[in-house]
């Protein structure tokens, strides 16, 4: 008898520690969202910060499928917001959400732990182009989580956050891979070619690019290992299925 109740023991722990295992193995690790601090176009005094849309609907897409989401800004606390519109059911949606408290209250690069995270996200707007380009703690966070084996991923102006990312091979993240943003045609239609620090489409490129783009305010997007880009505020859902679906393989 105490030899089967041994047996038995025995094989309740095994099966416990393969059920936990494989529990481990399928949780979800956290995504972590990047928004801009800055709220001015340069000296024109027009305000921006992170652009709603291209905030909810790649939320819409992530959290639906059952991802926890983090949200860091350069400088923590509440960022500024852009592109406002609640006409937008997803914008609306966001707005509502439980998610709307913790991006009120967004994280510094100092409290964020890089192994926690799957992915990291930068969302756009026009402020990005101010401070995302030289934050090294950020650049760190996003080469840490991309050699993990992560996925980095940005869109519209947010691929300002890819430009200085460096690999411990010591080459540029996005050389030589395929990558998009806002183009320069598109900054010159909205009339900030000269107000912008730098023409996004010409700094990827500089960095070894091989930068894509379809025509004005065309949704386009491209995933090139692990490395997601879109192109404009049209290309933000997509960007988000993109995501998830690279997540999934």
């Amino acid at each position: 008898m105490k030899k089967l109740a041994l047996l038995i023991l025995a094989l309740f722990t095994v099966g416990f520690v393969q059920s936990q295992t494989k529990k481990s193995k399928n949780m979800k690790k956290k995504i972590l969202f990047v928004v801009t601090s800055h709220d001015k176009k340069g000296d024109t005094g027009e305000e921006t910060g992170y652009y709603l849309g291209e905030v909810s609907h790649p939320w819409e897409v992530l959290h639906k499928a059952g991802y926890e989401i983090d949200f860091v800004s350069p400088k923590g606390r509440t960022p500024p917001v852009d592109g406002f519109d609640l006409k937008d059911p997803i914008n609306k949606e966001f707005w509502g959400s439980q998610d709307k408290a913790k991006i009120d209250q967004s994280l510094q690069p100092s409290q964020v732990n890089p192994n926690d995270y799957s992915t990291i996200f930068y969302a756009g707007g026009h402020g990005a182009m101010w401070d995302f380009a030289d934050n090294t703690e950020l650049s760190k966070i996003a080469s840490k989580i991309y050699e993990n084996g992560g996925i980095v991923a940005a869109v519209c102006h947010g691929p300002a956050g890819l430009v200085n990312i460096k690999l411990n091979n010591g080459k540029y993240l996005v050389d030589g891979k395929k990558i998009n943003a806002f183009t320069n045609e598109e900054e010159a239609e909205v009339k900030l070619t000269n107000v912008v620090p730098f023409l996004l489409e010409d700094k990827l490129k500089e960095r070894g690019a091989k930068f894509e783009k379809s025509g004005l305010w065309q949704n386009h997007v491209v995933t090139d290992q692990r490395v997601i880009t879109g192109q404009n505020p049209q290309s933000a859902k997509s960007v988000g299925e993109a995501i998830l679906k690279e997540l999934n393989k």
